[in-house]
């Protein structure tokens, strides 16, 4: 996935310098640092040492400590980190200052579900329009807003100043429909169809696969089960040593 960065001017005095050059691995944790502050800010808590924001966030201290330092914020030695500067900094970073209008394409199960999902508006996000192509569905309302037919994206596109596409379609269709996005001036898409898009240079792209995390999940639980196994390994299952004689040392039972 690319990444576009363009100077800016900083904002007031003592926050972040506008879009520094982050790396990705932090970008990708900066939601959760703004999720757990945003819980401290709303449980009264007006500063926050780096060891309990890392707690609430569930990365180590040492890390938050260095992705916070991209951002120009160090806290203060004793009393942590300005619970409400460091929120603002890490908003102004991720562009979240201004409300972007998104369009949702495909209203199946899983697009109702995120239509309906009130999280987004809490979060500077606004579900502007939903699309999709099948006639049975366009023209039913969802959370106030009426499905409109695909072929109407290029008018509301300009009419709600889109910025995000969501595509909640078949993997079929999501490859017609990141056409589609793209050329309407959409250069931002979050795609929860399990395929892979192509897309032109300059157009980011976040894939969102519910399988891939269950199976990556699976993985866990099958090397879980395999070292609980270990120990308790019986005779019947034991590799047998020359000469006939079961080896009860697990190194030599797996053949290291």
């Amino acid at each position: 996935m690319s990444q576009h960065r363009h100077p800016g001017a900083p904002s007031r005095a003592g926050a972040v310098p506008a879009l520094p050059d982050l790396p990705e691995a932090t970008v990708a944790r900066l939601p959760e640092y703004l999720r757990a502050l945003h819980h401290l800010a709303e449980t009264g808590h007006e500063t926050v040492s780096s060891e309990g924001l890392a707690t609430a966030a569930g990365v180590n201290s040492a890390k938050l400590r260095k992705d916070l330092s991209h951002l120009g914020s160090y806290g203060t030695r004793g009393v942590g980190y300005d619970v409400a500067l460091l929120i603002e900094q890490i908003e102004s970073v991720l562009g979240l200052t201004q409300r972007r209008a998104v369009a949702l394409v495909g209203v199946g199960n899983l697009g109702h579900a995120l239509a309906g999902y009130a999280g987004f508006a809490s979060r500077s996000f606004r579900i502007a329009a939903l699309f999709d192509a099948d006639p049975a569905r366009v023209g039913e309302e969802i959370n106030g807003l009426v499905v409109r037919h695909i072929d109407e994206l290029p008018r509301i596109a300009v009419e709600e100043q889109l910025a995000i596409g969501v595509i909640a379609t078949p993997a079929g269709a999501a490859q017609a429909v990141a056409d589609q996005l793209v050329a309407v001036g959409v250069t931002s898409i979050l795609n929860f169809a399990p395929c892979v898009l192509a897309v032109p240079d300059g157009v980011d792209v976040r894939k969102v696969d519910l399988a891939i995390e269950l199976q990556i999940l699976s993985f866990h639980e099958h090397r879980k089960a395999s070292l609980t196994a270990l120990p308790g390994t019986g005779p019947s299952t034991l590799t047998t040593l020359a000469g006939g004689a079961p080896t009860t040392d697990p190194q030599e039972a797996i053949g290291t």
